[in-house]
Protein backbone atom coordinates (compact mmCIF):
# COMPACT_ATOMS: atom_id res chain seq x y z
CA UNK A 1 0.00 0.00 0.00
CA UNK A 2 1.14 3.98 -0.62
CA UNK A 3 0.59 5.49 3.20
CA UNK A 4 0.41 8.69 4.09
CA UNK A 5 1.33 9.94 7.48
CA UNK A 6 0.61 13.02 9.28
CA UNK A 7 3.37 13.07 11.88
CA UNK A 8 5.36 10.16 11.93
CA UNK A 9 8.43 11.10 13.60
CA UNK A 10 7.78 10.87 17.45
CA UNK A 11 6.07 7.80 19.28
CA UNK A 12 3.23 6.79 17.91
CA UNK A 13 3.53 7.88 14.48
CA UNK A 14 7.25 6.50 14.68
CA UNK A 15 5.56 3.12 15.45
CA UNK A 16 3.06 3.42 12.96
CA UNK A 17 5.98 4.13 9.85
CA UNK A 18 8.34 1.72 11.51
CA UNK A 19 5.48 -0.86 11.00
CA UNK A 20 4.40 0.16 8.25
CA UNK A 21 8.03 0.16 6.62
CA UNK A 22 8.09 -3.69 8.15
CA UNK A 23 5.41 -4.79 6.19
CA UNK A 24 6.60 -3.31 2.59
CA UNK A 25 4.40 -0.53 2.03
CA UNK A 26 5.70 2.68 0.86
CA UNK A 27 5.44 5.53 2.94
CA UNK A 28 5.06 8.55 2.84
CA UNK A 29 5.43 11.14 6.09
CA UNK A 30 4.54 14.97 6.05
CA UNK A 31 5.91 16.78 9.19
CA UNK A 32 7.63 19.93 10.06
CA UNK A 33 10.87 18.03 11.16
CA UNK A 34 11.16 19.71 14.45
CA UNK A 35 9.77 16.55 16.79
CA UNK A 36 11.46 14.06 15.94
CA UNK A 37 13.69 12.38 13.29
CA UNK A 38 12.24 10.43 10.40
CA UNK A 39 13.06 6.83 9.99
CA UNK A 40 15.39 5.49 6.99
CA UNK A 41 13.03 4.12 3.64
CA UNK A 42 10.37 6.88 4.02
CA UNK A 43 9.92 9.36 1.44
CA UNK A 44 9.86 12.54 3.94
CA UNK A 45 7.89 15.92 2.61
CA UNK A 46 8.51 18.60 4.70
CA UNK A 47 5.33 21.05 5.70
CA UNK A 48 2.99 22.44 8.50
CA UNK A 49 -0.41 20.93 8.03
CA UNK A 50 -1.87 24.58 9.52
CA UNK A 51 -0.83 25.91 6.57
CA UNK A 52 -3.32 25.44 3.52
CA UNK A 53 -0.02 26.70 1.22
CA UNK A 54 1.94 23.27 2.36
CA UNK A 55 -0.75 21.25 2.23
CA UNK A 56 -1.59 21.69 -1.38
CA UNK A 57 2.02 21.43 -2.16
CA UNK A 58 1.42 17.96 -0.55
CA UNK A 59 -1.22 17.01 -2.59
CA UNK A 60 -0.27 18.74 -6.05
CA UNK A 61 2.25 16.05 -5.90
CA UNK A 62 4.94 16.59 -3.82
CA UNK A 63 5.01 13.21 -2.26
CA UNK A 64 3.22 11.64 -5.23
CA UNK A 65 5.05 11.36 -7.95
CA UNK A 66 2.59 10.81 -11.14
CA UNK A 67 -0.60 12.08 -8.44
CA UNK A 68 -1.21 8.56 -7.80
CA UNK A 69 -3.84 8.31 -4.74
CA UNK A 70 -2.49 6.93 -1.52
CA UNK A 71 -4.51 4.09 -0.42
CA UNK A 72 -4.51 5.34 3.44
CA UNK A 73 -4.06 8.39 5.12
CA UNK A 74 -2.73 7.77 9.21
CA UNK A 75 -3.36 11.11 11.40
CA UNK A 76 -1.69 10.77 14.58
CA UNK A 77 -0.95 14.31 14.84
CA UNK A 78 -4.57 15.89 14.54
CA UNK A 79 -5.58 17.98 17.37
CA UNK A 80 -7.28 21.12 16.51
CA UNK A 81 -10.78 20.37 14.66
CA UNK A 82 -10.20 23.20 12.02
CA UNK A 83 -7.30 21.82 11.25
CA UNK A 84 -8.22 18.02 10.64
CA UNK A 85 -11.24 19.50 8.18
CA UNK A 86 -8.70 21.24 5.97
CA UNK A 87 -6.68 18.62 6.44
CA UNK A 88 -9.12 16.03 4.97
CA UNK A 89 -10.79 18.20 2.16
CA UNK A 90 -7.70 18.62 0.32
CA UNK A 91 -7.06 15.13 0.98
CA UNK A 92 -10.39 13.75 -0.02
CA UNK A 93 -9.59 13.46 -3.41
CA UNK A 94 -6.18 12.00 -3.07
CA UNK A 95 -6.48 8.95 -0.60
CA UNK A 96 -8.59 6.43 -0.69
CA UNK A 97 -9.27 5.72 3.34
CA UNK A 98 -8.35 8.37 6.38
CA UNK A 99 -7.15 6.42 9.42
CA UNK A 100 -7.77 9.17 12.53
CA UNK A 101 -6.01 8.14 15.88
CA UNK A 102 -8.96 9.62 18.64
CA UNK A 103 -9.10 9.02 21.98
CA UNK A 104 -11.14 7.85 24.60
CA UNK A 105 -11.47 11.34 26.08
CA UNK A 106 -13.92 11.88 22.69
CA UNK A 107 -16.53 10.25 24.94
CA UNK A 108 -18.55 12.59 26.73
CA UNK A 109 -19.19 9.85 29.42
CA UNK A 110 -15.60 9.18 29.79
CA UNK A 111 -14.10 8.95 32.34
CA UNK A 112 -17.44 8.91 35.02
CA UNK A 113 -18.81 6.23 32.73
CA UNK A 114 -17.49 3.22 31.24
CA UNK A 115 -17.45 3.96 27.14
CA UNK A 116 -17.40 1.85 24.09
CA UNK A 117 -17.72 2.69 20.22
CA UNK A 118 -21.62 3.58 20.97
CA UNK A 119 -20.99 6.20 23.42
CA UNK A 120 -21.68 9.59 22.78
CA UNK A 121 -18.97 12.12 21.90
CA UNK A 122 -18.46 15.07 22.93
CA UNK A 123 -20.37 17.96 20.99
CA UNK A 124 -18.00 19.87 19.06
CA UNK A 125 -18.77 20.54 15.52
CA UNK A 126 -16.43 19.86 12.61
CA UNK A 127 -16.34 23.31 11.89
CA UNK A 128 -15.14 24.69 15.24
CA UNK A 129 -12.78 27.37 15.09
CA UNK A 130 -8.99 27.20 14.62
CA UNK A 131 -6.67 26.93 17.80
CA UNK A 132 -8.88 26.52 20.27
CA UNK A 133 -7.44 26.12 23.86
CA UNK A 134 -7.06 22.42 25.11
CA UNK A 135 -10.22 20.71 25.48
CA UNK A 136 -11.21 16.62 25.35
CA UNK A 137 -13.73 17.91 23.34
CA UNK A 138 -11.44 18.64 20.39
CA UNK A 139 -10.86 15.07 19.07
CA UNK A 140 -14.78 14.79 18.78
CA UNK A 141 -14.95 17.41 16.98
CA UNK A 142 -11.50 16.06 14.86
CA UNK A 143 -13.44 12.85 14.40
CA UNK A 144 -16.55 14.35 12.63
CA UNK A 145 -14.24 16.73 10.43
CA UNK A 146 -12.60 13.56 8.83
CA UNK A 147 -16.19 11.84 8.90
CA UNK A 148 -17.58 14.99 6.93
CA UNK A 149 -15.13 15.08 4.31
CA UNK A 150 -14.40 11.19 3.62
CA UNK A 151 -17.59 9.39 4.55
CA UNK A 152 -18.25 6.70 6.59
CA UNK A 153 -17.16 4.06 4.19
CA UNK A 154 -13.78 5.75 4.18
CA UNK A 155 -13.19 6.64 7.29
CA UNK A 156 -11.68 4.49 10.48
CA UNK A 157 -11.62 6.03 14.12
CA UNK A 158 -9.19 4.48 16.68
CA UNK A 159 -10.21 6.17 19.61
CA UNK A 160 -6.84 5.55 21.65
CA UNK A 161 -6.25 4.15 25.22
CA UNK A 162 -3.35 5.09 27.38
CA UNK A 163 0.09 4.49 25.11
CA UNK A 164 3.05 3.58 26.65
CA UNK A 165 6.20 1.96 24.93
CA UNK A 166 9.56 2.36 23.59
CA UNK A 167 9.94 6.25 22.18
CA UNK A 168 7.07 7.98 24.45
CA UNK A 169 7.53 11.14 24.09
CA UNK A 170 5.15 12.23 27.09
CA UNK A 171 7.47 9.83 29.68
CA UNK A 172 4.62 8.52 31.92
CA UNK A 173 6.08 4.95 31.83
CA UNK A 174 10.03 6.31 31.66
CA UNK A 175 9.54 8.68 34.14
CA UNK A 176 8.54 5.41 36.78
CA UNK A 177 11.22 2.97 35.15
CA UNK A 178 13.85 6.16 35.64
CA UNK A 179 12.36 6.55 39.42
CA UNK A 180 12.43 3.14 40.21
CA UNK A 181 15.84 2.21 38.85
CA UNK A 182 16.85 4.81 41.49
CA UNK A 183 16.22 2.63 44.50
CA UNK A 184 15.35 3.41 47.73
CA UNK A 185 11.24 3.77 48.98
CA UNK A 186 9.21 4.74 46.17
CA UNK A 187 5.96 6.50 46.88
CA UNK A 188 3.49 4.19 45.01
CA UNK A 189 -0.01 5.91 44.53
CA UNK A 190 -3.41 4.30 44.94
CA UNK A 191 -3.92 0.44 45.38
CA UNK A 192 -1.94 -1.89 43.85
CA UNK A 193 -4.87 -3.95 42.98
CA UNK A 194 -6.53 -1.15 41.13
CA UNK A 195 -7.41 -2.57 37.21
CA UNK A 196 -5.51 -0.43 34.45
CA UNK A 197 -5.32 -0.91 31.13
CA UNK A 198 -2.20 -0.14 28.82
CA UNK A 199 -1.20 -0.37 25.06
CA UNK A 200 2.33 -0.45 23.89
CA UNK A 201 2.11 1.72 20.81
CA UNK A 202 3.71 -0.99 18.54
CA UNK A 203 0.64 -3.35 18.96
CA UNK A 204 -1.47 -0.25 18.39
CA UNK A 205 0.23 0.46 15.02
CA UNK A 206 0.01 -3.50 14.15
CA UNK A 207 -3.71 -3.23 14.62
CA UNK A 208 -4.30 0.03 12.53
CA UNK A 209 -2.45 -1.26 9.56
CA UNK A 210 -4.08 -4.72 9.79
CA UNK A 211 -7.38 -2.75 9.72
CA UNK A 212 -6.02 -0.45 6.90
CA UNK A 213 -4.97 -3.10 4.96
CA UNK A 214 -8.40 -5.09 5.22
CA UNK A 215 -9.84 -2.20 4.39
CA UNK A 216 -11.78 -1.52 7.09
CA UNK A 217 -14.29 1.73 8.34
CA UNK A 218 -15.94 2.43 11.67
CA UNK A 219 -14.61 3.05 15.40
CA UNK A 220 -12.72 0.95 17.76
CA UNK A 221 -12.05 1.55 21.19
CA UNK A 222 -8.13 0.60 20.72
CA UNK A 223 -6.82 -0.06 24.11
CA UNK A 224 -6.30 -3.33 26.43
CA UNK A 225 -9.11 -5.16 28.16
CA UNK A 226 -9.89 -4.35 31.29
CA UNK A 227 -8.25 -5.51 34.30
CA UNK A 228 -5.57 -6.83 31.87
CA UNK A 229 -2.67 -5.19 34.30
CA UNK A 230 -2.87 -3.62 37.64
CA UNK A 231 -0.86 -0.71 38.45
CA UNK A 232 0.79 -2.80 40.87
CA UNK A 233 2.09 -5.37 38.25
CA UNK A 234 3.18 -2.16 36.30
CA UNK A 235 5.11 -0.57 39.23
CA UNK A 236 6.23 -4.80 39.28
CA UNK A 237 7.06 -4.70 36.10
CA UNK A 238 9.48 -1.30 35.92
CA UNK A 239 11.35 -3.15 38.98
CA UNK A 240 12.56 -6.17 37.46
CA UNK A 241 12.99 -4.20 33.99
CA UNK A 242 15.49 -2.16 35.83
CA UNK A 243 16.80 -4.76 38.57
CA UNK A 244 16.25 -2.23 41.11
CA UNK A 245 16.27 -2.49 44.73
CA UNK A 246 13.01 0.14 45.22
CA UNK A 247 10.87 -0.92 47.76
CA UNK A 248 7.23 0.18 47.01
CA UNK A 249 5.46 2.22 49.74
CA UNK A 250 1.88 1.89 48.75
CA UNK A 251 0.18 5.42 49.83
CA UNK A 252 -3.71 5.57 49.39
CA UNK A 253 -5.73 8.15 47.37
CA UNK A 254 -7.31 9.95 50.35
CA UNK A 255 -3.44 10.79 51.97
CA UNK A 256 -2.47 11.52 48.78
CA UNK A 257 -5.04 14.26 47.95
CA UNK A 258 -4.40 15.12 51.57
CA UNK A 259 -0.77 16.00 50.69
CA UNK A 260 -1.66 17.95 47.63
CA UNK A 261 -0.52 15.12 44.89
CA UNK A 262 -1.80 16.11 41.06
CA UNK A 263 -2.74 13.04 39.60
CA UNK A 264 -1.58 12.24 36.89
CA UNK A 265 1.26 15.04 36.56
CA UNK A 266 3.29 14.68 40.29
CA UNK A 267 2.75 10.97 40.39
CA UNK A 268 1.75 10.14 36.69
CA UNK A 269 -0.70 7.93 35.58
CA UNK A 270 -2.46 7.54 38.46
CA UNK A 271 -5.78 9.60 39.64
CA UNK A 272 -7.61 9.16 42.75
CA UNK A 273 -10.46 6.76 42.24
CA UNK A 274 -13.42 8.85 43.64
CA UNK A 275 -13.61 12.73 43.01
CA UNK A 276 -16.41 15.36 44.34
CA UNK A 277 -18.57 11.62 45.66
CA UNK A 278 -18.09 10.58 42.06
CA UNK A 279 -16.58 7.15 40.67
CA UNK A 280 -13.86 7.87 38.23
CA UNK A 281 -14.01 5.44 35.22
CA UNK A 282 -10.22 5.91 33.42
CA UNK A 283 -9.55 2.44 33.22
CA UNK A 284 -13.01 1.14 31.73
CA UNK A 285 -12.33 1.30 28.43
CA UNK A 286 -14.84 -1.35 26.18
CA UNK A 287 -12.32 -2.81 23.45
CA UNK A 288 -13.70 -5.79 23.35
CA UNK A 289 -14.79 -4.93 19.42
CA UNK A 290 -10.66 -4.28 18.91
CA UNK A 291 -9.65 -7.60 20.49
CA UNK A 292 -12.35 -9.08 18.36
CA UNK A 293 -10.92 -7.09 14.98
CA UNK A 294 -7.34 -8.50 16.19
CA UNK A 295 -6.25 -6.29 18.50
CA UNK A 296 -3.58 -8.00 20.58
CA UNK A 297 -1.80 -6.62 23.54
CA UNK A 298 1.93 -7.64 24.94
CA UNK A 299 1.83 -7.80 28.77
CA UNK A 300 3.21 -4.74 30.17
CA UNK A 301 5.95 -6.47 31.68
CA UNK A 302 7.36 -6.64 27.87
CA UNK A 303 6.55 -3.21 26.77
CA UNK A 304 8.33 -2.21 30.69
CA UNK A 305 11.55 -3.95 29.41
CA UNK A 306 11.70 -2.66 26.19
CA UNK A 307 11.10 1.18 27.23
CA UNK A 308 14.05 0.66 29.44
CA UNK A 309 16.05 -0.70 27.46
CA UNK A 310 15.25 2.13 25.36
CA UNK A 311 15.98 4.78 27.89
CA UNK A 312 19.95 3.33 28.35
CA UNK A 313 20.38 3.10 24.49
CA UNK A 314 18.77 6.85 24.55
CA UNK A 315 21.01 8.05 27.17
CA UNK A 316 19.77 11.21 30.22
CA UNK A 317 17.21 13.61 28.69
CA UNK A 318 18.63 17.03 28.49
CA UNK A 319 14.84 18.47 29.32
CA UNK A 320 12.05 17.07 32.28
CA UNK A 321 9.05 15.00 31.00
CA UNK A 322 6.30 17.71 30.59
CA UNK A 323 2.49 16.94 30.22
CA UNK A 324 0.12 19.47 29.47
CA UNK A 325 3.11 22.39 29.98
CA UNK A 326 3.16 20.85 33.25
CA UNK A 327 6.14 18.99 34.84
CA UNK A 328 6.16 15.33 35.46
CA UNK A 329 6.88 13.80 38.14
CA UNK A 330 7.03 14.62 42.08
CA UNK A 331 9.80 16.55 43.52
CA UNK A 332 12.34 14.19 45.57
CA UNK A 333 11.68 16.31 48.61
CA UNK A 334 8.12 16.15 48.76
CA UNK A 335 8.47 12.71 47.84
CA UNK A 336 10.55 11.87 50.87
CA UNK A 337 8.20 14.16 53.24
CA UNK A 338 5.38 12.35 52.45
CA UNK A 339 6.41 9.11 53.27
CA UNK A 340 7.24 9.91 56.47
CA UNK A 341 4.74 10.90 57.62
CA UNK A 342 2.89 7.92 56.04
CA UNK A 343 5.75 5.52 58.05
CA UNK A 344 5.30 7.60 61.01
Amino acid sequence: MRILILGGSVFLGRAFAAEALARGHEVTTFNRGKSGTDLPGVTTVRGDRASEQDLAALVAGAAAPGGHRWDLVIDTSGQQPHTVRRSARLLAEHAERYLFVSSVHAFADWPTEAVNEESPLHECPADSPPDLPFSTALKAGCERAVLEQFGAERTLVLNCGLLIGAHENVGRLPWWLERIARGGQVLAPGRPDLPIQLIDAEDFAVFGLELGERGASGSYVTTALPGSSTFGGMLAACVAATGSDAELIWVDDDRLRAAGIEGWTELPLWAAEVEDGKEIGIWRADSRKARDAGLRCRPVEESAAKTWAWIQQRGPRDTPYTQGGEPLGIDPEKERRILAEFLG
